[in-house]
C-alpha cells in the first residue's frame, strides 16, 4: 500500500485578504503535505494579488509543504490568458508545479511537469497516458468518477503518475461565464460589487419546497452536500491512490485535516463530526458508488 499524503485544494471562495492569510498561516501547522494556491474560480476576485500568493507560497515551502500554483478554470478573456501565462512563467522560475485546470494552461506548459486538475476530465487511461506525454505527473479524476472506473485507470496509469482524489468538501459541478451570485443580487457580472465575499462557504440554493439543492459560488455551481469519503480511506490506499484532497472551508478545517491524518496513519475510516460540515450541508458519497452524487450510502 502507498503512504497516503494529504493536500489542501485551492480555495474556491472569496475570502478577505486577512482571512485568506490567516487560513494559510494556520495550515502551516497542520499535517498536510501539499497546498494548492491561487484563484481558480473568478478572475474578478482581486483581494489576493499575484505577489501575495507567491509570498504565501514561500512561507509554506519554508514550513516544509509542497506548493502548487493553480490556474484559473474558465479562461474567457485576453487578460485571463495573459495572467495564466504569467502564472506559468513565474512558477517555472520558482520551481513550483502548476495545476492546469484548463487546456490552455496545459499547452502553455510546453512539456514541463504539471498537475492535471479535476476539470481536465480524465475518464479513462488513454487520456491519462496522453496527458503524461504532455508533462502531467499527477492527476485528479473528475468528481463523478466511481471507484470501479478509477480502479480501471489505476491498473493502467503511466509509471510515475500520482493519483489525487477529493475526499472531503463541496463538489464543483459546473462553471459558467455568468455570475449567479451577482444575478441573485440583481447585479451585472461586471458590476457585481464582489458580493461573493458575503458568502465564505457559498450561497445556498434551495428548491421551491425549501430543500437544499445546490450552492452558488459566483460563476461556479457547487453541490449543496459535502463529499465525505472518510470511510473509503483504506480502500483508496489499497487502490494505490497517493493523495487525499480536502476542499477548504471557512470553519472546522483543522479538525477535518486531523481526522483524515489519523485515518491515513492507521488506514482506518476518517471520522469527521457533523459539527464540522459546511453550512447547510449533509454528507454525500453517491458518485463513488456509481449512484447519484447527492446520495449518502453507508458502507457495510
Amino acid at each position: 500500500m502507498t503512504a497516503l499524503k494529504i493536500s489542501l485544494a485551492p480555495l474556491a471562495y472569496y475570502w478577505s485578504k486577512e482571512e485568506t492569510l490567516r487560513f494559510y498561516v494556520d495550515a502551516m501547522q497542520w499535517p498536510v503535505d501539499i497546498v494548492y494556491l491561487g484563484e481558480v474560480t473568478c478572475s474578478r476576485r482581486h483581494l489576493m494579488k499575484f505577489d501575495d500568493w507567491l509570498a504565501v507560497a514561500t512561507e509554506l515551502r519554508n514550513a516544509g509543504k509542497e506548493v502548487v500554483l493553480s490556474s484559473l478554470t474558465l479562461i474567457d478573456s485576453e487578460a485571463d490568458r495573459r495572467n495564466m501565462h504569467r502564472l506559468v512563467d513565474k512558477a517555472s522560475e520558482q520551481g513550483l508545479l502548476i495545476e492546469a485546470n484548463d487546456f490552455s494552461a496545459v499547452r502553455a506548459m510546453q512539456g514541463r511537469p504539471f498537475v492535471a486538475g479535476p476539470h481536465l476530465n480524465v475518464y479513462h487511461a488513454d487520456t491519462l497516458r496522453w496527458l503524461a506525454g504532455l508533462g502531467a505527473r499527477r492527476f485528479t479524476p473528475p468528481i463523478e468518477l466511481g471507484h470501479e472506473d478509477l480502479a480501471a485507470i489505476q491498473a493502467q496509469r503511466p509509471v510515475g503518475m500520482e493519483t489525487e482524489v477529493q475526499v472531503w468538501g463541496r463538489l464543483a459541478l459546473a462553471f459558467s461565464s455568468r455570475c449567479f451570485t451577482a444575478r441573485h443580487h440583481r447585479l451585472r457580472k461586471d458590476s457585481c460589487e464582489f458580493r461573493c465575499e458575503q458568502y465564505p462557504d457559498g450561497l445556498p440554493l434551495a428548491t421551491r419546497d425549501g430543500k437544499d439543492f445546490l450552492t452558488i459560488n459566483g460563476i461556479q455551481t457547487q453541490s449543496s452536500t459535502c463529499l465525505d469519503l472518510g470511510a473509503q480511506v483504506p480502500e483508496l490506499a489499497s487502490m494505490q491512490v497517493d493523495i487525499l484532497r480536502l476542499q477548504p472551508q471557512s470553519q472546522g478545517m483543522a479538525e477535518v485535516v486531523a481526522a483524515f491524518d489519523r485515518a491515513r496513519q492507521s488506514l482506518s475510516a476518517a471520522q469527521v463530526g457533523s459539527q464540522y460540515l459546511p453550512p447547510h450541508a449533509q454528507r454525500s458519497n453517491g458518485y463513488w458508488q456509481a449512484k447519484p452524487g447527492m446520495q449518502w450510502l453507508t458502507v457495510e
